[in-house]
């Protein structure tokens, strides 16, 4: 068996392996690809009349938060802009909740509290992390599968290379006028498609197992030339021993984010966990993207600022490195070019999801002759 064989016979049965999955992922990939413009449609209760006075404090945001859900855990409080409602964020890992309470942030007014893992994106977007299946497993499943999905993009590119100039023509473009045999047509799509989606198909595949394996996400980030840890952690705090007590820290913090970021998209401001826990803020100052937020951390007992060794630390202070790790939802997503990325993303994913089929179509022709 010669080596293009030996390559077929893996591309063929690593495709049958995995095809099912890749096909899921790249399908719920397309329809997520738009969730937040779609829910920018239709959640009306987003917005707000914009005022002529200034918001609401995050702690009497707080309160009025933890009046609706007085037995869930506030993790953070988020301001957008001018015309958009504040959100009271309620999260806990275990057991699991994730709730935000929607609130005009000048007049106080709860418009309307979300469950946030319950509705047909959240649905959605759990097929494409866990195939529906527990987190643990499904994360494993889905990132195998991925991992296969690299192999299947080399092997890949190996059997599409031509062999020389001649066969090189009918690797580039479909030259159907002379035949109306389908296979034919079926394989040329297979072969043909898989070439033009190859390199945005392998970025996809890599910024997905980022988040699939920490070893792939180190392995990843150290070869790029990163040295800081990955791992969010916030830095701990020494009860301050000075009779001075710092009166509502939370909100000088959230009045000092606003002083330094007052063009930014969102504000977010995190209550202190523990007695020995910071408080955490962050500002995004992209439109659309998440990867120049600024992750700040302050000790609620003097509101001196405390520095952390991973890549959720300022924005200015992340090298090339940091920034890759930081876009990589946004690479993934397309949303890094804005919308004519997402557009893109989704195209690219359409046609993913249709090299499953094309290559089982192969397969089953061949064995039914």
């Amino acid at each position: 068996m010669n080596f293009k064989k030996s390559i077929r016979k893996i591309h063929l049965w690593l495709g049958l392996a995995s095809g099912i999955i890749v096909f899921i992922v790249a399908v719920t990939g397309c329809i997520y690809a738009f969730q937040e413009e779609i829910l920018a449609l239709t959640e009306t209760y987003k917005k707000v009349e914009k005022q002529e006075q200034d918001f609401l404090l995050p702690t009497q945001l707080k309160t009025i938060g933890q009046q609706q859900l007085p037995n869930k855990h506030i993790h953070a409080i988020q301001y957008r802009g001018k015309e958009e409602a504040a959100e009271v964020i309620f999260y806990n890992a275990a057991p699991l909740y994730y709730d935000i309470c929607y609130v005009n942030p000048y007049t106080g007014e709860v418009i309307q509290t979300v469950n946030e893992l319950s509705g047909f994106f959240r649905f959605i977007l759990d097929g494409h992390f866990y195939l529906w299946l527990p987190e643990k497993i499904g994360q494993t499943v889905i990132a195998s599968a991925t991992l296969i999905f690299v192999l299947l993009i080399i092997s890949g590119f190996i059997l599409w290379f031509p062999k020389n100039k001649k066969a090189a023509k009918q690797r580039f473009w479909f030259r159907w006028k002379n035949t109306t045999k389908w296979k034919r047509k079926n394989y040329d799509l297979h072969n043909i498609t898989g070439f033009y989606v190859l390199s945005i198909a392998l970025i996809f595949a890599i910024t997905g197992l980022v988040w699939g394996f920490p070893w792939f996400a180190y392995s990843y980030y150290t070869v790029i030339g990163g040295e800081k840890s990955l791992v969010y952690a916030e830095p701990k705090t020494s009860i301050s021993q000075s009779p001075l007590v710092i009166e509502n820290p939370l909100d000088k913090v959230w009045l000092k984010m606003v002083e330094e970021y007052p063009n930014a998209s969102a504000i977010e401001v995190h209550p202190p966990e523990t007695n020995e826990a910071p408080i955490a803020a962050n500002a995004n100052v992209g439109q659309g993207t998440y990867w120049q937020t600024d992750y700040r951390y302050f000790d609620p007992h003097t509101l001196e600022e405390k520095e952390v060794d991973h890549i959720y630390g300022k924005l200015k202070n992340a090298t090339f490195s940091d920034k890759i790790m930081r876009m990589n939802y946004d690479i993934h997503t397309g949303a890094i070019i804005g919308l004519p990325g997402k557009i893109f993303a989704f195209l690219i994913s359409l046609l993913i999801a249709s090299l499953p089929i094309t290559g089982f179509m192969i397969w089953w022709g061949k064995r039914n002759k």
